[in-house]
Order: C-alpha cells, then structure tokens, then sequence
C-alpha cells in the first residue's frame, strides 16, 4: 500500500511537471527607449486616421549606432545567461518587414479594414510578452568614463511596468560602451529578474493577464447595444458577451474600461494557463468559445478574431 501511494505520488508530480513545461513561457525583447530614439534623432512619422504621431525608428538605430547593437547584446547575453528567453530585436525587425503586407491584406468582406501602427506591428510579430526599454547616456570626466542607465520591463499588451533598474556606473577606463553597461548594470541585474520571476509566478498563480476588445465593423448591421432574449434575459449584446469574460476568466477577475455601443475594451483579464485538456492557454484559443456562441441562435453573427501577440486579442462582429 505504502509503494502505491509513492507511485501515485510520482506519477502525479511529472504530471504537474509536465503540465509547468507545456505553458508558454513568457518572452522578453529589449529595445531602445523612446526617449532614447529621440534624443539621437530616429524617429518615423506614423498617420493614424489623420493624426501624425511620432515613433522611434528602431531599424534606423540599429544600422546607425553599433554601441546601440553591442548594447543590447551585451543585455541579451546577460538575460540569457540567467534563463529568460529573448526575442532579438534585429531579427523581429526583418520578420515584421516580411510580414508587411499582412495588415494591408487584413479587412472584412466588404473593404473595412484594421490600423496598426510600426509598433503593433512589431510587437505583434515578435510575440514578446514583456518590452525591455533601455536608456543611457554616457559620462566623461577626464579621462575615465562612466555610464547612467534606466531599464524598464514592460508588460507588452497591458503596458504595465512590473520591473525597473537605473543607476550609474563607477567611472572608468573602458572605452566600449557594452563593458560600461555591464559594470554598472550587474549590481542591479539580480534584483531586476528577481521582480520579472515575481511577475512570471504570479502568471502561473492567478492566470495570464491580457486585454480584450470587442468591436464592431462599420459595414455590421448591429452593434454592442444591440438587445437579444438570450437564456430567459433581455440583455444588450454588450451586456451579454461582459457576462461571458466573467464566467471564463480566473475567479471572474477583469476590468471593463470602454463600453460603447461600437467598442468594449476589457483590460486585466486573467484567463486560465490550461484549457479542461490542460493544453497551454493562449488568448485565441480562450476566446474562441465565444466566437463560436456569437455564431449562434439568437445571434447569427460572423465574427473575425485578430490577435496581437500573445496578450492581446480583437474579437469583431458583422463580417469575417
């Protein structure tokens, strides 16, 4: 009896360690800061429906500023070297470049289409869960160097910081940038992964969060305030699909910070890491129960789902 309760027991805990493996693991990108990229003078203009916006020019960076490139590598290693998977931000740059005409391709039936800005755009091609922005400028006092630095670890889709460094360097006689880096970086690197394992356990804890948005093309016959008879209520459809991220969300926790009859935007979603096959949990596998109830009686709707990334997912009615 004794041996049976200890296979039991180890049986169960590769379970546990298979199920751990099978979650997708959260990933890191680290690029230049926005106040960097502006300071040296790359940035890009972006048209947003008529309203021109500034953007750092990444691409532009890297080719012109090899201390940017070593930099970030010298950052890279470091993570790598402590167990974080990385996206490369060269590589994500040529696969967004590839993948261009992608978001020209992508409109409904009838012409409506969908803006993502560079950054989208990026951010959704590199699958990063989290956005190192890195900051430095470098000090000369004589002869020796130092260098002030500011990482900032970003939650890629909800845009929260869950992690910070900054400090400045012992002057010194290295001439490289990525030397200085590391110098002053070290004393700090321990308790800065410390605060993104903190941010990682608490994924596994109490589900992923993520960002959800619910619209409507502008070619749909409905919109969100739209009111159906849907199990013995009448309810707006908005009012129905805020019933259903409650029910299919870990302990009914989210944040509805946009309702209107054309948009709802719901942020902090936590949805579970396992589906009832304990398959890894990503934002399109989740929603796609409630594509499939849209598509029903009483509704009848087409739906498109759009994902940006791993953390964010677009969910929009009338056409596909």
């Amino acid at each position: 009896m004794k041996l049976l309760k200890t296979v039991l027991i180890i049986i169960l805990s590769i379970n546990g360690i298979w199920a751990y493996g099978q979650a997708k693991k959260p990933t890191i990108m680290v690029v230049p800061s926005d106040n960097w990229c502006i300071k040296n003078g790359y940035t890009s203009t972006y048209d947003e429906m008529g309203t021109l916006k500034t953007l750092p020019d990444y691409k532009m960076a890297l080719q012109n500023e090899t201390d940017l490139l070593m930099t970030i590598g010298k950052i890279n290693t470091m993570m790598a070297d402590r167990g974080f998977p990385l996206v490369n931000l060269e590589s994500a740059l040529r696969n967004m470049e590839q993948e261009s005409a992608e978001i020209a391709m992508l409109t409904s039936r009838s012409g409506g289409g969908i803006a993502e800005s560079p950054i989208d755009i990026l951010q959704r091609t590199a699958n990063a869960d989290i956005i190192i922005q890195l900051t430095y400028v470098i000090n000369n006092v004589g002869p020796q160097r130092s260098i002030t630095f500011m990482l900032q670890g970003l939650d890629a889709y909800t845009n929260k910081q869950i992690a910070g460094a900054q400090g400045t360097g012992s002057p010194s006689f290295a001439t490289e940038t990525p030397v200085l880096l590391e110098e002053a970086v070290l004393s700090h690197i321990d308790d800065f992964n410390s605060r993104l394992q903190n941010h990682f356990d608490d994924l596994f804890a109490n589900g992923r969060e993520v960002a959800c948005q619910v619209r409507v093309w502008d070619t749909s016959i409905i919109d969100l305030e739209e009111e159906f008879n849907y199990n013995n209520e009448e309810l707006e459809l908005g009012e129905i699909i805020e019933d259903w991220v409650s029910e299919n969300t870990v302990n009914g926790r989210f944040s509805t910070t946009n309702y209107t009859e054309n948009v709802i935007r719901f942020d902090q979603v936590r949805i579970p890491l396992y589906d009832e096959r304990q398959r890894a949990m990503d934002t399109r596998r989740w929603i796609r129960d409630l594509r499939s109830m849209l598509g029903g009686a009483p509704f009848n709707q087409d739906v498109k789902i759009y994902t940006r990334g791993l953390g964010e997912i677009w969910l929009i009615i009338g056409e596909k």
